[in-house]
């Protein structure tokens, strides 16, 4: 038995609007997605499986601006969302990303941890330059660890940040184009060489997508053409993403067929023990938490009669 995963759900619901701020956040926050952009884009990662990525070096608890991205998903692991996303000071102001978190990555000597910040533009000239957004935002990024990263004196302790905006409507010079910037060391007089580590903590990266007219062939600017396409629809996307990119959209329920299945049988149980209401409160939060039902969907399951799933909504609720 299979269903759809939520990368999957999420372009349905998205449609032909993907483009639209929320709905493109949403999109741009499935894992698989952050390590396709990474790999491509990071070179802490450009020699590391897209799998690896998602699965080991993203971390992160589900929360993206300040909207809870699929609040009834919110503990399934293929969603990301990093850290909280407002940065605050007294005399700067407040700040949202649109997507921020934490990643990890073994070096040679240890393992390193970065800040990433992942942004969808729509419009790009909205009045400044994109790219002194992307780099203030990195400063900021910079800035927040004191206090939390390393405190007094400790720099050491500060981490790489990136800040990748992805913009979808730019002019046809920049179409089908990903810019990297950078701080790199360079002599001005003798010759000497200081460790990269010390002074490369920030870049800033520029992803402009092409429109219908000029599509990209392949990698990371193919993938993200198509995801945040207005115009391909849903099925299209899917099939896209299944075959050139091997993305799965659908994921094995026999696990939690399983799940449910002694959650159904244990209602008895639990209702002798506790009453037959708070066992059938028990099993429907138990389904919710296991398998990321909705509250609905959890009832469904358990056959509970529409004629008596208010109640139980209620009491929920109050809980």
């Amino acid at each position: 038995m299979q269903a759809e995963n939520i990368l999957a759900k999420n372009i349905s619901a998205a449609g032909r609007k993907s483009s639209y701020d929320a709905a493109c956040k949403r999109l741009l926050a499935n894992k698989i997605i952050l390590a396709w952009i990474m790999k491509s884009c990071l070179v802490e990662y450009k020699d590391c499986d897209v799998k690896e990525i998602a699965e080991c070096y993203i971390e992160g608890e589900p929360q993206i601006s300040s909207i809870t991205v699929n609040p009834d998903e919110s503990s399934n692991t293929e969603q990301i969302t990093g850290m909280a996303t407002e940065d605050a000071t007294i005399t700067e102001g407040t700040i949202t990303y649109d997507i921020r978190f934490f990643a990890t990555i073994l070096s040679s000597t240890h393992q390193i941890r970065l800040f990433i910040n992942l942004e969808a533009q729509n419009d790009f000239y909205p009045g400044y330059p994109i790219i002194k957004r992307g780099l203030y935002y990195c400063s900021r990024m910079i800035s927040s660890q004191y206090g939390t990263e390393f405190s007094s004196s400790q720099y050491d302790q500060s981490k790489k940040v990136y800040s990748i905006w992805i913009c979808m409507n730019p002019p046809e010079n920049r179409r089908n184009t990903i810019t990297r910037y950078s701080i790199h060391e360079e002599n001005i007089v003798g010759n000497v060489h200081e460790i990269p580590q010390n002074y490369d903590l920030l870049s800033a990266i520029i992803i402009c997508l092409s429109d219908s007219e000029q599509e990209a062939d392949s990698g990371v600017l193919k993938l993200l053409e198509v995801l945040l396409s207005p115009t391909r629809e849903a099925a299209e996307k899917k099939q896209i993403l299944q075959d050139d990119f091997h993305i799965k959209m659908t994921r094995k329920l026999e696990k939690e067929v399983s799940t449910m299945c002694n959650l159904s049988k244990g209602i008895e149980e639990i209702g002798l023990r506790e009453g037959k209401k708070e066992g059938i409160l028990f099993s429907i939060q138990s389904l919710m938490e296991t398998m990321n039902f909705t509250m609905e969907e959890a009832m469904n399951a358990l056959k509970i009669p529409k004629t008596e799933q208010e109640q139980y909504t209620k009491k929920l609720k109050q809980k």
